[in-house]
């Protein structure tokens, strides 16, 4: 049965959440080095599928290929255009195995990709090939993880169609493990002082314009469980004062994001109202104390 909003305690899945992590990075820096550079660093993400998570078709040459995790069967998924694939077990096992066994297989079917093997966005990265110590895969928890992921999606989808401005599509950050949904004003912002992790480069191309920015994160060890998140760059006087819904959302002072514990979501009688209202009292925030154009980007409702 599908459990739209299940139990996530990140103590609980931690080891298998750091090392899904890891194998996300691996089919993520294929996707980035393979697919020609896309504005804001859109061609860098995952996306969420009815399986699991995917990459969507990848350029090699005349051809295509996609490389999907099903957190159904719990595979790991290589399709080709021309009707070949590879496909291997998803359990535990570590990341340098994955990072071998995918890399066989794309030789095998004929990809030509090299990558870099450091890990990005985490603190003490252990490149790819030496990372033994990350081999845990708790298959019920990846589910329930998935499960949040999907529902999360039908909400942002909803939050998104509303805008007519720009509007990123719903992507899964491989980097940041995050999964994130961003409008933008239109109008350029401010050079961007640089983020921890991050190349300054990195950080000004995905902050050049002006966004408003929401998203899902799963937690990190010795920090929070899961959470929403919602952020404005550049940010406006009175952001962190705003009056934001459900009564559970608060400002962070440190991060400098409004956030809304998952928890709070769950066990909400509406959660997909609860979660709408936060991703639109937040963006209201952001858009009418920043001095959006609003007429311009939101639909009409007649």
């Amino acid at each position: 049965m599908f459990d739209e909003w299940p139990a996530l305690p990140y103590s609980q899945w931690s080891d298998t959440c750091e090392t899904l992590h890891m194998w996300t990075q691996v089919v993520g820096k294929i996707r980035m080095t393979k697919t020609p550079p896309v504005n804001h660093w859109w061609h860098v993400p995952l996306y969420v599928t009815s399986r699991g998570l995917g990459t969507s078709p990848i350029p090699d040459g005349a051809r295509t290929f996609e490389i999907d995790f099903d957190f159904v069967d719990h595979r790991l998924r290589i399709d080709t255009t021309d009707g070949e694939r590879r496909d291997f077990e998803l359990r535990p096992m570590t990341v340098a195995e994955l990072y071998s066994r995918v890399m066989r297989a794309l030789a095998e079917l004929r990809i030509d990709v090299t990558i870099s093997t450091t890990p990005s966005e985490v603190s003490d990265p252990i490149p790819f090939e030496k990372d033994t110590v990350h081999a845990a895969y708790d298959a019920g928890a990846v589910t329930r993880f998935w499960h949040v992921l999907i529902s999360a999606c039908r909400v942002f989808a909803r939050f998104r169609c509303e805008f007519i401005g720009k509007v990123s599509p719903i992507h899964f950050f491989w980097g940041s493990f995050d999964l994130a949904v961003t409008r933008f004003s239109g109008r350029r912002a401010p050079l961007h002082p640089g983020a921890p992790g991050l190349p300054l480069a990195v950080t000004r191309e995905a902050y050049s314009h002006e966004v408003s920015s929401a998203g899902f994160w799963p937690g990190a060890p010795g920090r929070v469980d899961a959470l929403f998140y919602s952020y404005a760059y550049p940010e406006p006087p009175g952001y962190a004062e705003a009056a934001v819904r459900p009564a559970a959302a608060f400002y962070d002072k440190g991060m400098r994001e409004l956030f809304l514990p998952y928890e709070a979501i769950r066990t909400a009688s509406s959660p997909d109202d609860d979660l709408m209202a936060f991703l639109q009292t937040t963006y209201d925030a952001a858009a009418s104390l920043g001095d959006w154009p609003r007429d311009a980007l939101e639909r009409r409702r007649d």
